[in-house]
């Protein structure tokens, strides 16, 4: 018999079974040390989903095998100037360990591209550890490079980083 695919799908966040797995995943993803190896706050788990319903530029897409969910990608909608159209930020990949290496991110990135491309978004943007090299083998093989402005007319800028400041 052969094994049933996987499902993957935009969360509905108004349904409970996509909510909870949601919450479940990205604390598994918080525990993780990619994650930052730290449990998911009681605030987020009691309050994430709700929160993301009323930003209709997040969206989410979840992998179930069968009725486990095993992968999440949440995404937020935000706007390149330069192009003057929206870009997609793609802001947590998480796959569980049972189901890494069997291509679950590759697909469920597939899908938020689709969605990005339905919103009209000019690109995908991502933010990756660089110890990470398995996600970031992945996100090369799909098509993400590294930012920077066109090297022959602007070398010497180099490469863009990510920054942060907590408030």
């Amino acid at each position: 018999m052969t094994p049933e695919p996987l499902q993957i799908l935009q969360a509905n966040y108004s349904d409970a079974v996509h909510a909870h797995a949601i919450v479940q995943l990205l604390a598994a993803y918080a525990q993780d040390p990619a994650g930052g190896g730290q449990p998911l706050s009681d605030f987020a788990k009691q309050n994430l989903v709700q929160e993301l319903a009323k930003r209709p530029q997040a969206f989410s897409v979840l992998a179930f095998d069968q009725a486990m969910p095993v992968g999440l990608v949440n995404c937020i909608e935000g706007f390149s100037t330069f192009a003057c159209k929206p870009l997609v930020n793609v802001h947590d990949v998480v796959v569980l360990a049972s189901h890494r290496g069997q291509r679950v991110g590759e697909q469920m990135l597939a899908l938020c591209e689709q969605i990005a491309l339905q919103r009209g978004a000019c690109k995908l943007t991502l933010e990756v550890l660089s110890g990470n090299r398995s996600a970031i083998r992945l996100y090369e093989r799909i098509g993400f490079t590294g930012y920077q402005l066109d090297p022959a007319k602007f070398a010497q800028w180099g490469t863009a980083q990510f920054l942060q400041k907590w408030l």
